[in-house]
């Protein structure tokens, strides 16, 4: 099948990596505004390269993997579909809530799929950890806690035009509740501060996070997240149920130092990469895009899916920033 990539900026580039080591793949299109992206690219991977995303629909792709800058993501996700090409995109949907929305009123009735790429659904830890909650293993749920901390800020030009950190980070923490837990988020109350960077504090953002969430069932879940931590990438969820309790990504290679005497865990070298961390989950996702394209499944994370998780991290800027707990149903009404 021929995969088209819109944008090799870093993620782009890699996975144009990743789809050219995929059985399915047999030729790639590129197209990037900076033709020295683009021109790399296919010097790399023997891709052909499009002039325009118009020029790229128009060269014969089977399915095209938007990786642009996110103001792009909602033109492009909408061509793409009016173009009866299946389209992969990388979170978000668009910038804004509202935005996001049009482009779901824009492809609605049209039978062309869109998997929004949330990688961490793709993850082998993940995936277990939704398997044991859906076979009642567990028991009824209590608690849910889940971790997202990087080793170090991106650039301030990144923070500036993120959304906030509970756009941008906690977001991949709201997802993968919702899908290993099966349940809705009712309500949330959020948390943040500033022990680092000053380009954060100036753009508004906190740089540590929490939030507490209730699911529709009772369930708590715990999440937090930080753009400091110095040891590595920290990527975690505990589940806890009346029946027993599981942790995803308790393993050698866990950014965390025991001071318990005699214990030697966690021995490996710490993940210090989301790239690190998620190579296989990555892998695993665009795959599943080829399977997408080729009609042999339906898309693993669809748009209203991910603005699922965007209405409660919209909930959470809401409630750090007026210090009150904020319900889904009230953002979704502004």
């Amino acid at each position: 099948m021929r995969i088209g990539i819109l944008g090799l900026g870093r993620i782009g580039a890699f996975h144009a990596e990743t789809l050219s080591g995929v059985d399915a793949v047999g030729s790639l299109v590129v197209s990037d505004p900076f033709a020295d992206a683009a021109r790399a690219a296919a010097e790399q991977f023997g891709a052909e390269i499009a002039d325009s995303p118009e020029g790229m629909l128009a060269a014969g792709v089977d399915g095209v993997v938007v990786a642009a800058a996110t103001d792009a993501h909602p033109d492009l996700i909408v061509a793409a579909v009016e173009a009866g090409v299946p389209v992969f995109c990388e979170k978000p949907v668009a910038r804004t809530m509202a935005e996001g929305v049009d482009v779901l009123k824009a492809v609605a009735g049209r039978d062309v799929p869109v998997q929004i790429g949330f990688n961490r659904r793709f993850d082998a830890g993940f995936t277990a950890a939704r398997a044991a909650v859906r076979s009642g293993e567990l028991g009824t749920l209590h608690t849910v806690r889940a971790t997202t901390l990087d080793p170090a800020p991106p650039p301030a030009a990144y923070i500036a035009a993120s959304g906030g950190i509970f756009r941008d980070c906690s977001v991949h923490d709201f997802d993968v509740i919702r899908w290993v837990t099966g349940r809705e988020v009712r309500e949330v109350y959020a948390v943040g501060g500033n022990r680092g960077a000053d380009f954060i504090r100036e753009a508004g953002d906190a740089d540590t996070a929490g939030a507490v969430l209730t699911l529709d069932d009772g369930t708590i879940a715990v999440v937090s997240n930080s753009r400091h931590n110095a040891r590595g990438y920290d990527v975690r969820m505990e589940i806890h149920g009346f029946d027993d309790s599981i942790a995803v990504g308790l393993e050698d290679k866990l950014p965390l130092r025991s001071v318990e005497p005699g214990t030697a865990f966690p021995a490996g070298t710490p993940h210090d990469f989301f790239m690190d961390r998620f190579a296989a989950a990555y892998r695993a996702e665009l795959t599943a895009f080829t399977e997408v394209v080729a009609g042999a499944r339906p898309s693993p994370c669809t748009i209203e899916d991910a603005l699922e998780a965007g209405w409660i991290a919209e909930a959470c800027t809401l409630s750090l920033h007026e210090h009150r707990p904020v319900t889904i149903a009230e953002v979704r009404r502004g």
